[in-house]
C-alpha cells in the first residue's frame, strides 16, 4: 500500500522542513538533508523522528 501521491507533494522533513523522496522500493520517505529514512507502514507516512533511520554513508553519497 503507497501513500496517496498529493499527500507526498505536501509533507516535508520534521526536522529541516526539506524536501522528502519516497523510495518505493524500502517503503520509506528520505530527508537527505536531515540523513533520515522515514517508514511507511501500510500507506501511512510516520514522521517521527525516533521512528526514523539514519541513513547509511552509502545512502548519504547518493545525495
Amino acid at each position: 500500500m503507497e501513500p496517496d501521491p498529493k499527500l507526498l507533494e505536501i509533507l516535508v522533513c520534521p526536522l529541516t522542513k526539506g524536501p522528502l523522496y519516497y523510495d518505493r522500493e524500502k517503503q520509506e520517505l528520505v530527508s537527505r538533508q536531515a540523513g533520515l529514512a522515514y517508514p511507511v507502514r501500510n500507506g501511512i507516512p510516520i514522521m517521527l523522528p525516533d521512528e526514523a533511520r539514519p541513513l547509511n554513508d552509502d545512502e548519504q553519497r547518493q545525495a
